[in-house]
């Protein structure tokens, strides 16, 4: 069963899933265009859950928070329960004071699995049946109930991953901040800037600090974000794409295919080319 709320004047999108088979998203293919955020629930057993190429468990009761740009498939989408919205409908950005979940809830480099408590699914599932009772419900208000209701859910979402991912240890908020806002840097200028340096000046911190408040928040390290974030990149163009070797090279800011093949090959310990063919013939 799938709901969608469409607005012309914005072209914002909300939709939800129940039980959809065939729920997923093949980046740079059939639905290339469409951009949204994503948040996958997983009421059932554990299944796979395959991220721009890379199989990981989907533990059962837990949510699955997917940015914009990336592509996905379930083992069994028949038994997901998921939420998708378009910067139109819901800008995170513009949203973050309220809901402070830039490079935290929709980070790019990391997928944010969060397990959900017998209470939290209760709340959820009442949450989900809201949301089915206003898409069913078409009147002159129903697109602010719905912007209510996402925003609610995602504030809540948010609420139960800083709980989880959150160090016990309680650290400034502004603190934590910088930190999903390197995200969000990253995400905008990983194509052209690879080096930590860049982004440490632009938040105003020597890399040297950067590193140190990542590990305070048992984050990866900065430089690993920006390769992870990379990689991906890659790894779609390599996967959804005929573009060559050495126009992905130039095209995710390097300037020497062998120099780019090696950097790949020693996160993911495949060759670009190597990697496109094994990837063919599953």
């Amino acid at each position: 069963m799938k709901f969608t709320l469409k607005e012309e004047h914005t072209e914002g999108e909300l939709m939800l899933f129940k039980e959809e088979r065939g729920f997923d998203r093949a980046f740079f293919t059939k639905d290339r265009f469409n951009k949204y955020f994503t948040i996958a629930w997983n009421p059932g057993e554990s299944q796979a859950v395959t991220i721009d190429g890379t199989e990981y468990e989907f533990p059962p009761n837990t949510l699955l928070t997917l940015l914009f740009n990336q592509s996905f498939s379930f083992e069994d989408s028949s038994t997901i329960m998921a939420w998708q919205f378009n910067r139109e409908f819901y800008c995170i950005i513009d949203h973050d004071s309220e809901v402070s979940c830039v490079g935290f809830l929709f980070s790019s480099t990391d997928h944010l699995f969060v397990k959900l408590s017998e209470r939290a699914q209760q709340k959820l599932q009442l949450l989900m049946d809201v949301f089915t009772e206003e898409f069913k419900t078409s009147d002159n208000i129903q697109n602010e109930m719905l912007l209510v209701l996402l925003k609610r859910l995602i504030i809540f979402v948010t609420q139960l991953a800083k709980s989880a991912y959150a160090p016990a240890r309680k650290i400034q908020e502004n603190r934590f901040h910088i930190i999903r806002k390197f995200n969000l840097l990253v995400e905008a200028n990983f194509k052209s800037e690879h080096s930590v340096s860049f982004y440490a000046k632009q938040l105003c911190k020597s890399p040297k600090t950067l590193s140190n408040l990542f590990a305070i928040y048992n984050q990866k390290t900065p430089s690993q974000i920006i390769h992870e974030r990379i990689i991906a990149e890659a790894r779609r163009l390599l996967l959804y794409t005929d573009k060559s070797i050495k126009q992905i090279t130039f095209e995710l800011g390097f300037e020497d295919v062998s120099y780019f093949s090696n950097f790949f090959k020693k996160i993911t310990g495949m060759s670009p080319s190597d990697f496109r063919a094994a990837s063919a013939i599953r």
